[in-house]
């Protein structure tokens, strides 16, 4: 690599990376504010939607988080009353998270959240869509 190309930061992959994560955080924002969600809480409460009961292990693995980065943020949803953490009858060291009726009631509110967050991209399906699995090969290569 040349250095002149090292010294324009703004086409490093990294920085580009960094800076699509902040914006989508920031878009996201005005939307979770209100019903008192941080980002990671909503892709958490994202993916308690597809299939409840999930042990923590598989939430984590699933989001790409590890359990001292996941266990606060479950246990802020908690607090609020929107899961529930149970340990596994079957195995004590697994803990199981279920969505309350509280959670499970925001589904229609936080997927709008997603159709209005698609919308502000000014991305095309198609684009948006190539985008998502670039990303997903990136996070998690075979």
């Amino acid at each position: 690599m040349s250095s002149e190309s090292r010294a324009d930061i703004g086409k490093q992959l990294s920085f580009a990376l960094y800076g699509a994560a902040s914006r989508m955080n920031r878009m996201h924002k005005p939307f979770l504010d209100p019903l008192g969600l941080t980002f990671p809480q909503y892709l958490v409460m994202l993916e308690l939607f597809s299939e409840t009961p999930r042990t923590v292990g598989d939430l984590g693995s699933r989001l790409g988080m590890d359990t001292g980065t996941i266990t606060p943020v479950l246990k802020r949803l908690e607090s609020a009353g929107r899961i529930v953490r149970t340990r596994d009858r079957q195995d004590e060291r697994r803990v199981q998270i279920t969505l309350t009726e509280e959670g499970a009631a925001l589904q229609q509110t936080l997927w709008s959240i997603t159709d209005s967050i698609k919308s502000a991209c000014n991305m095309t399906d198609q684009q948006l869509a190539a985008l998502r699995d670039t990303l997903l090969n990136f996070a998690h290569p075979a």
